[in-house]
C-alpha cells in the first residue's frame, strides 16, 4: 500500500541541505574546500546547511560538486515521474490512506 508524506517546501529545502552536508563531510571537505570547488561563497554554503535557503544555480553548483547531476536532472524527464497519483482527495480516501 502506497503511503504519502505531508511535505512542504522547508522539508525539501532542508533535506537537500543534510543531503549535500553529509556530501561534503563524506568527502573530507571543509566549508572552504567546497566553496572553492563550487564556486559557492562558504557563508552560502554554511547558510544553506542551517537553513536550506539557497539560489537554484547555486544549489546546482553545490549539488555538481558533490553528487551526479545527472540524477537530480533524471528527476525532471517525464518517464521519472509516478504514474498515476492522486487527482482528488475522494481517491485518496478510496485507497484507504
Amino acid at each position: 500500500m502506497p503511503r504519502f508524506l505531508l511535505l512542504d517546501d522547508t522539508d525539501v529545502q532542508q533535506a537537500f541541505a543534510a543531503h549535500l552536508r553529509r556530501l561534503r563531510e563524506q568527502a573530507k571537505l571543509s566549508r572552504a574546500a567546497l566553496a572553492q570547488r563550487s564556486c559557492v561563497p562558504a557563508p552560502t554554503i554554511k547558510k544553506f546547511e542551517l537553513t536550506g535557503q539557497i539560489s537554484l544555480r547555486q544549489l546546482l553548483l553545490l549539488w555538481q560538486s558533490l553528487d551526479d547531476l545527472a540524477r537530480l536532472y533524471a528527476l525532471t524527464q517525464p518517464d521519472a515521474l509516478p504514474a498515476q497519483r492522486p487527482s482528488s482527495i475522494e481517491e485518496v480516501l478510496k485507497d484507504g490512506l
